[in-house]
């Protein structure tokens, strides 16, 4: 159920619908929009009736959310979310489209310093990689852990790129949050329910993965989760699902961009990376997603793909992310959008890097 404000509303008034319902037993949380607020009521809502707030001072009216994903429905918020990373630095979810690069996997501090100044150049605003990487076979490359974390955020310093990188256990998360600017949710964990719930209660920004063989519903379901317990800075990001498909590593189902779009007021990030799973492909890919109405891609990129530890055959050269880059641009003024620049402060960062 939604408790929608007059556009008059007073602090006092909301606060007195805040406390109504709290004193019924139900968990509020408040909305607030461009255009309206909203006090959003989950929980056990069976003795709540909509004539109680109704006649309220500053109530317009009331609804009753039929989505089950009540606080992630764009019925509950019209206006699209904004996802403010690195206190400003970054925002996703307006007309720029914002390009995430990086590689798969640290691999050396020179390596993602490297990368991180190569992608800048080209026009990316945000920094990937991976320090703790989930692998299908227990023997491959899992990750430098804490210091691939350090030397994420070294790069950061070095080209002033804010960091998304992934948190795969509910204890790594005060660590990873500490080092990164996104948590990253892989597809692994789309449904790990008690990680979902601890990126919840702190504040940094979520980029949620679907799962390979995750519905739109569940997705949507997972993110709940994260907004339920506090944290509204969420991203949702297509990644390709499983199918009978075996021409490419999996299927990348640009259909859920503005099915999302129009389910949900949370961004929506595109993967063509993991998507496709093939480095020719991506670019096809990056340009669709952009004239779906991707408010992000996360694109990954090598140096030395061919050397690459992980993901090499999807990753793209920095010379090909540059070109894509071009072209990004050409598409997004097409559908009346912009591919988001380096800011000032990010092009005054340092470009030394310590011996």
């Amino acid at each position: 159920m939604i408790v929608v404000m007059k556009p008059g509303a007073t602090a006092a008034d909301i606060g007195a619908v805040i406390r109504k319902a709290e004193s019924m037993g139900v968990k509020t949380h408040p909305i607030y929009g461009d255009n309206r607020t909203v006090v959003a009521l989950v929980g056990d809502l069976t003795r709540v009736t909509r004539e109680v707030f109704d006649q309220m001072d500053g109530v317009l009216h009331t609804l009753r959310i039929q989505e089950p994903y009540k606080l992630s429905s764009r019925t509950t918020r019209p206006d699209n979310t904004i996802v403010d990373i690195a206190e400003g630095k970054v925002r996703i979810g307006g007309n720029e489209v914002v390009v995430m690069a990086g590689p798969c996997s640290v691999e050396s501090r020179e390596q993602i310093i490297e990368i991180a100044q190569a992608v800048k150049e080209a026009g990316a605003t945000m920094l990937r990689g991976g320090a703790f990487k989930p692998r299908t076979s227990p023997y491959d490359f899992q990750g430098l852990g804490l210091k691939g974390l350090e030397y994420l955020a070294e790069a950061r310093e070095v080209t002033g790129l804010p960091v998304i990188t992934e948190v795969m256990r509910e204890e790594q998360v005060p660590m990873v949050a500490e080092y990164a600017d996104v948590l990253q949710i892989g597809a692994r964990n789309m449904q790990n329910y008690g990680l979902l719930q601890a990126v919840g209660r702190q504040q940094k920004p979520v980029m949620l993965k679907r799962g390979i063989s995750g519905t739109i519903r569940e997705l949507l379901m997972c993110a709940e989760y994260i907004v339920s317990n506090g944290n509204y800075n969420v991203m949702l990001c297509e990644r390709g699902i499983r199918t009978y498909e075996t021409a490419t590593r999996n299927t990348f189902d640009l259909n859920a961009v503005p099915v999302l779009k129009e389910s949900s007021h949370l961004p929506i990030v595109a993967d063509p990376s993991h998507g496709t799973g093939l480095r020719e492909l991506v670019p096809a890919m990056s340009r669709a997603a952009v004239a779906a109405g991707a408010d992000a891609l996360i694109l990954e990129v090598h140096s030395d793909p061919d050397a690459a530890v992980s993901d090499g055959r999807q990753s793209l050269t920095p010379e090909d992310f540059a070109t894509l880059m071009q072209s990004l641009r050409r598409i997004a003024a097409a559908v009346d959008r912009k591919i988001a620049a380096p800011t000032k402060e990010q092009e005054q960062a340092s470009q030394l890097v310590a011996a």
